[in-house]
């Protein structure tokens, strides 16, 4: 129940952090966005259980989950700005 916990939170965390996010750079598809908060929720899960915070089987939190998509996020625009460039 984990794994689909996490997906859940990082639909909902993904759609979230793209109002969250500026700038132009960012995905415009509904999929890649869920896709990309999905990959944010397992990032704020797996960096939580290295740091600490949570335990081996537990997921991150809805706001963990946020943060994890917007760093994704602000990566994947750095990304498209380098390859741009």
């Amino acid at each position: 129940m984990g794994i689909i916990w996490t997906i859940i939170i990082g639909f909902v965390a993904g759609i979230i952090a793209k109002f969250i996010t500026p700038g132009g750079n960012e995905p415009s598809g509904f999929i890649l966005t869920t896709i990309l908060g999905i990959v944010g929720a397992f990032v704020a899960t797996w960096l939580g259980q290295a740091v600490g915070w949570y335990s081996a089987g537990e997921g991150a939190g809805f706001i963990g989950a946020i943060v994890g998509a917007v760093i994704v996020l602000l990566v994947w625009g750095a990304f498209l700005r380098s390859r741009d460039s």
